[in-house]
């Protein structure tokens, strides 16, 4: 990624906390583009925790699942993940959509285990308007360090794991259009109005993907 210097960092990071609502950045800004600064203490322990409470109310607003730091134009890998979604039950079930609690990140990656997929639409809060169907690994190692400093591995699946997955990426400069299935692209009126079941074989054979 292109150099940034400590104090710009920082005074990025105060530009976006000192507003109650950021905007969310949208595909076509470098900041999704380029892979995040591994957090290393770059901030203080007050200004972490403030960004962390920034990040969650964005996501919360817009609403979302998830949120990384990127789609705040700050270039740190840092990420907030929460799921509270009601669904009808067929949906939830099919998908595999269960609570996940708020919780957030610092330097995640992950790993699959086993080679079970799951293949569903997804959406962006930084490609707004659109959904496209992404194949994953069902089961992923979930490995991050919390704000607080403690080294967590935890195992997710389903959804859940789908969750970790995007908002990882999005710390690698890699949006989900980049594992999308081109042909599955749908506009959001055209998504709910033709393919919101809980799977998406009626789209794969409608769309040709």
């Amino acid at each position: 990624m292109v150099p940034i210097s400590p104090t710009h960092l920082e005074d990025l990071v105060h530009e976006v906390i000192e507003q109650d609502l950021p905007p969310i950045v949208v595909a076509g800004h470098p900041a999704l583009r380029q892979p995040a600064l591994e957090y290393s203490g770059q901030l203080n322990a007050a200004c972490l925790q403030k960004l962390v409470d920034t990040m969650r109310n964005v996501m919360r607003a817009a609403p979302g699942v998830g949120l990384a730091a990127p789609q705040l134009g700050i270039p740190l890998r840092i990420a907030v993940l929460e799921d509270g979604v009601e669904l009808p039950a067929a949906v939830a079930a099919e998908r595999e959509r269960t609570p996940l609690a708020f919780f957030a990140v610092l330097n995640p990656s992950y790993t699959a285990v086993g080679s079970a997929t799951a293949n569903f639409y997804e959406g962006c809060l930084s490609v707004p308007g659109y959904q496209a169907a992404v194949e994953r690994a069902h089961t992923i190692s979930f490995a991050y360090t919390s704000p607080a400093g403690l080294a967590v591995d935890r195992h997710l699946s389903g959804w859940s794991a789908r969750i970790a997955q995007h908002e990882t990426d999005h710390l690698n400069g890699t949006l989900y259009l980049d594992r999308a299935q081109p042909r599955s692209l749908a506009h959001n009126r055209e998504y709910a109005a033709r393919w919101a079941q809980p799977g998406i074989a009626e789209a794969r054979k409608a769309l040709d993907f």
